[in-house]
């Protein structure tokens, strides 16, 4: 049986989906990981948010407790890589060379992660961190 927060996440990432404005959504995911804070998606989509928004400062603190809760996912990379571009903090080579082994191995999250990158240029259009991840990751 799905808790609240699940169903909230679900609920919150379907208005996403149809078309749902990053800053409205916001309030939604910093609830999940106030509730759910092991809950490594939750976070990985708050720093994605907080990215569309153009909240580097909170978008790097959301990103890193998303790699460090799941640090084999390659979207929870790209996440903090965007916050440490966006912030101008080191460590942004080191996070693309990880998501770079990581798609080596699994070249299905690819896919993914093309269409996560497509999304991101359709909502903020001259993300300039996104077209240089996109670059250097060749997707």
């Amino acid at each position: 049986m799905p808790t609240s927060c699940d169903s909230l996440f679900e609920q919150a990432l379907e208005r996403y989906r149809n078309g749902a404005e990053a800053s409205a959504l916001l309030p939604d995911f910093e609830a999940i990981t106030s509730q759910a804070p092991r809950q490594a998606s939750g976070w990985i989509c708050l720093a994605w948010l907080q990215l569309l928004t153009g909240d580097g400062e909170d978008a790097l603190r959301s990103a890193r407790t998303g790699v460090r809760l799941s640090p084999q996912d390659p979207q929870a990379r790209i996440n903090l890589a965007l916050a440490l571009l966006a912030t101008g903090a080191a460590g942004v080579r080191d996070q693309i060379q990880v998501v770079q082994r990581i798609l080596s191995m699994a070249p299905d999250l690819g896919t993914e992660l093309r269409e996560s990158i497509e999304d991101g240029l359709k909502r903020r259009p001259d993300w300039k961190e996104l077209i240089k991840v996109k670059t250097w990751l060749d997707l």
